[in-house]
């Protein structure tokens, strides 16, 4: 089939990669996200995608709306047979929905109908899931509600921070939507309704869904923290600024702390909980480099019974 793609960050280029190597479809164009203003001058820089396809010699599309009538005239100039989606980040009207043969294809991480919306694998590590995965399916108006035509699955680990399962995801996802492309050109899928049960909803993680409540379990403390890492960040607040936190660990077997006080040792810093303590292992004072927890303390020098927390 000819393919445009539309994807922007970084999680989206594995899956633009695998349909590249395929040999059997043909990837005419690229659609992304126009450029933007990143690092310390602010200087226009392309998207992930945008610099993948270069690379590659393809047609790269950057309308600042996908509803700009020029972009879907040359949209249908090129006249896909489908259009794979991965991360696009803009809303598909249904004038550029209709335009390929076979709709717009999207790839998102997870088991749909769970966790419909911008952060499916940030939700899922907070509300402490033990399996998640990827789908394909055809987008229609309504939010990740179109019809599924495969899905892969992936264990959550203990440790994973939604950086680390992402990245696995992108991968497996990556040879799942280039499975998906080669079942609807052969005609073998069918994409399935998503049942009416199950539904949960993924908006975006604000800052405030990543301020760290000291009251809650040691569990639901760890979950945040892996959760927001690497974006938008875990935080809390000590002695008025704000204090990233990077990586944490339970400590089921400590449990004489009150919720934010913290104990410092000489290569430990715990911290308490609405259960038992977590020990945390890297953090980032505002306005410094990351650093081991333990090392941040000493500099800081913790007083008897200073807390965490507003």
């Amino acid at each position: 089939m000819k393919l445009v793609f539309a994807g922007t960050p970084e999680v989206a280029v594995p899956a633009l990669d695998a349909l590249i190597a395929s040999g059997r479809h043909e990837v005419a164009a690229v659609v992304t996200r126009p450029d933007a203003p990143a690092g310390r001058g602010r200087r226009l820089v392309a998207s992930p995608v945008a610099e993948r396809a270069e690379e590659a010699g393809i047609e790269v599309l950057k309308p600042a709306k996908p509803r700009d009538e020029a972009f879907q005239a040359r949209l249908r100039e090129i006249a896909p047979d489908c259009c794979p989606v991965v991360a696009y980040g803009a809303l598909l009207p249904k004038s550029a929905l209709e335009i390929p043969a076979h709709g717009w294809v999207n790839l998102h991480f997870s088991l749909l109908p769970a966790w419909r919306g911008a952060a499916p694998v940030q939700h899922a590590i907070m509300a402490g899931d033990e399996i998640t995965g990827a789908s394909t399916f055809l987008i229609e108006e309504g939010l990740d509600s179109g019809p599924v035509y495969g899905t892969v699955t992936e264990e959550i680990r203990s440790t994973d921070t939604s950086g680390d399962l992402l990245t696995r995801l992108a991968f497996a996802g990556s040879g799942l939507l280039a499975a998906t492309m080669d079942g609807i050109e052969d005609g073998a899928l069918t994409a399935v309704p998503q049942p009416a049960d199950g539904v949960s909803l993924a908006p975006k993680i604000t800052v405030e869904d990543a301020h760290i409540d000291w009251s809650a379990p040691a569990l639901r403390v760890d979950r945040v923290v892996r959760g927001c890492t690497p974006a938008p960040g875990a935080w809390t607040v000590f002695r008025g600024e704000r204090l990233k936190l990077i990586q944490a660990t339970p400590v089921p077997d400590r449990t004489d702390l009150a919720p934010g006080e913290i104990a410092a040792g000489k290569k430990t810093l715990h911290v308490g909980t609405g259960s038992y303590a977590v020990e945390l292992l890297w953090v980032q004072a505002q306005g410094k480099k990351p650093m081991a927890a333990a090392d941040w303390a000493r500099g800081v020098r913790i007083a008897s019974g200073e807390r965490l927390g507003a």
